[in-house]
C-alpha cells in the first residue's frame, strides 16, 4: 500500500537559509548597473485620474525606485480600504473596467491597450505614514517608501519578494537601512532576524 507524501511548502525563512548557505561574495552584477534607476516600461499615470485620493505604487514598479528595473505586466497601487468605492468610480470614469477580484483585498482594472492596474485595499498599521511620505521613481510616480515596501514584501514571503528585499537592501545606504530597521522593529519585530540576514545577503552579493 503506497503512502501519500505530503510536501511542506517552503517559507520565506527557508529561502533565506538556503541563500545564506550558498552566498558567495561579489556574485552579483556590476555596481554601476545595480545603481541604475530607470522607468523604461510605461504605465498609466494615475495622478490626475485619482485626484483627491492618496495612493502609492507598490510591487515591482515601486521596486524600480530602489533597484534596477525588471519586467512586469501590471501596475500595482495601494490605497486605503475605505477609499475602495471612490477609487473604482474614478477609474471607471476614466475608461477603466473592473475585470477581477484579487486573491488579497483588491481588484484589477483594465483599459484597452494599457497594462492592467491592480488596486490593493490596505489597512496596515503603517499605511497612514506611508501615504503621507511616499518615495518617487524615475517616472515621478509616488511609490511606497523603502521601509514600508520591505514590510509588504516580508509579509508576502514569496521567492521574488525575498530576493527583491535582499537586492534593495544590499545597495541601500546606512541611513536607509536604519529607517528600514526602525520600521521592522516597530511594526514587525518578529522579522528582525530575517531582515538582518537579507541585508547580509544583499551586501554579500555586492561584495562588501
Amino acid at each position: 500500500m503506497s503512502e501519500e507524501v505530503t510536501q511542506r511548502q517552503p517559507t520565506g525563512r527557508d529561502i533565506i537559509a538556503l541563500a545564506l548557505a550558498r552566498a558567495r561574495p561579489g556574485a552579483g552584477s556590476s555596481d554601476a548597473f545595480m545603481r541604475r534607476r530607470t522607468a523604461v516600461q510605461h504605465f498609466p499615470d494615475l495622478r490626475a485620474i485619482l485626484e483627491g485620493i492618496d495612493w502609492v505604487v507598490v510591487g515591482a514598479v515601486a521596486a524600480r525606485a530602489y533597484m534596477p528595473e525588471r519586467a512586469t505586466q501590471d501596475l500595482n497601487i495601494l490605497v486605503r480600504a475605505a477609499d475602495e468605492v471612490r477609487v473604482a468610480a474614478q477609474l471607471e470614469a476614466a475608461g477603466y473596467a473592473k475585470v477581477a477580484e484579487l486573491g488579497i483585498p483588491g481588484a484589477a482594472f483594465a483599459r484597452p491597450g494599457e497594462p492592467e492596474v491592480d488596486v490593493l485595499y490596505g489597512d496596515q498599521p503603517w499605511l497612514e505614514e506611508a501615504l503621507a511620505a511616499p518615495g518617487q521613481d524615475a517616472a515621478g510616480f509616488p511609490v511606497l517608501a523603502l521601509p514600508y515596501l520591505v514590510l509588504m514584501k516580508l509579509a508576502a514571503g514569496r521567492v521574488r519578494d525575498v530576493a527583491d528585499v535582499a537586492t534593495m537592501l544590499g545597495w541601500a545606504d546606512d541611513a536607509a537601512l536604519d529607517a528600514v530597521r526602525d520600521a521592522v522593529d516597530h511594526y514587525s519585530p518578529a522579522d528582525g532576524g530575517d531582515l538582518e540576514s537579507l541585508i547580509y545577503l544583499g551586501r554579500r552579493e555586492r561584495g562588501i
